[in-house]
C-alpha cells in the first residue's frame, strides 16, 4: 500500500506531551475514534493536556514518567502496547541548554542531563516498540530532531550534539525497519514558539506557532515522509552552511548574538 494512502493512526504515543510541541501534537490528533498514550513528567500539566484531548473526543491514557528512566519506560510502553497496539510513536520530549556570551564551556552536569533526555530519552521511547511493531509488520516511529542538528551552533553545543545524534540514529534505522513494514520519520523543525524556545534570547527567524508546527508534522507523518523539515528556507540555509569553508562559517556565526539559559536539569 502506498505510504500516502495509509489510514490515520488509531493509537498514538507522544512523549513530552505536557507542553510545547508535544501538547500541540496531542491536541492535533485528539478526535473521536483516536486513542492517545501521553507521557510527561509534570503530572498536573499532563492531566490538563489529557483533559483537553478528551474534550475533543479522544480516549487518553497518561503516564507521568521520566523518559530518562529506561526500565520504567520499557515496562510501561510494552504493557500499553500489549493492550492497545501502538500505530505511531512520536519521541518528542526534549530540553535545551547553552552558553551565555563570554562562557567557554557548558556545565558538565547540564551536558549530561541534556544527553540523558534528548538522546537516551529517544532510545527509551523507540526501543520497546521496534520488536512488536516489526512482528506486526506495521507501525510508524517518528522523532523530533532540529535544524540545530544540521550544523553546530556556537551558543548551544550540547543541544546540537544531541539533535545531530538523533538525526544519525533515525537515518541509520530507517532502511532496516522499513524493510519490515514500518515507517520511520525524522522531524526537523526550526524555531517553534514554545516555553522552551521562549527562554532563548536570540533572533528566531521564521518562528511559527506550536499548533502550526503540529499541523505540519501530522500532515508529513500521514504522507509517510522520511524527513519532515520546516520552515524550508531555514532548513536549506542550514544545509547550505555545511558547504561553506568551516572557518568562514565560524566567523559568520560568531556575529550572531544569542543567550541560551543553562538547564537546571541534572542526571
Amino acid at each position: 500500500m502506498p505510504l500516502n494512502s495509509r489510514r490515520p493512526p488509531q493509537t498514538v504515543l507522544i512523549t513530552g506531551a505536557s507542553s510545547g510541541i508535544g501538547r500541540a501534537l496531542a491536541l492535533a490528533y485528539a478526535a473521536p475514534g483516536s486513542r492517545l498514550i501521553l507521557i510527561g513528567r509534570n503530572a498536573e500539566r499532563l492531566a490538563a493536556t489529557a483533559q483537553k484531548a478528551m474534550d475533543q473526543g479522544a480516549e487518553v491514557i497518561i503516564g507521568a514518567i521520566d523518559v530518562r528512566d529506561q526500565a520504567a519506560m520499557a515496562a510501561w510502553i510494552s504493557e500499553r502496547d500489549k493492550t492497545h497496539p501502538i500505530d505511531l510513536a512520536i519521541a518528542n520530549a526534549g530540553i535545551t541548554t547553552g552558553l551565555s556570551p563570554g562562557e567557554l564551556t557548558e556545565d558538565p552536569q547540564a551536558v549530561r542531563a541534556i544527553l540523558a533526555t534528548n538522546l537516551l530519552g529517544v532510545l527509551n521511547t523507540i526501543e520497546p516498540l521496534i520488536q512488536p511493531m516489526s512482528a506486526r509488520g506495521k507501525g510508524q516511529i517518528a522523532c523530533i530532531g532540529s535544524i540545530a542538528g544540521l550544523h553546530g551552533l556556537p551558543y548551544a553545543p550540547a543541544y546540537c550534539m544531541t539533535k545531530s545524534a538523533v538525526h544519525a540514529y533515525m537515518e541509520s534505522i530507517r532502511g532496516r525497519l522499513e524493510a519490515r513494514g514500518l515507517v520511520v520519520s525524522l522531524i526537523i523543525p526550526g524555531f517553534v514558539k514554545t516555553p522552551l524556545n521562549d527562554s532563548i534570547d536570540a533572533l528566531k527567524p521564521l518562528e511559527i506557532s506550536d499548533s502550526k508546527a503540529a499541523a505540519l508534522i501530522r500532515r508529513g507523518l500521514e504522507r509517510g515522509k522520511a524527513i519532515i523539515a520546516f520552515p524550508l528556507p531555514l532548513y536549506w540555509l542550514a544545509r547550505f552552511g555545511r558547504l561553506l569553508p568551516p572557518r568562514l562559517y565560524d566567523r559568520i556565526m560568531a556575529g550572531v548574538a544569542a543567550q541560551v539559559p543553562q538547564t537546571q536539569e541534572r542526571v
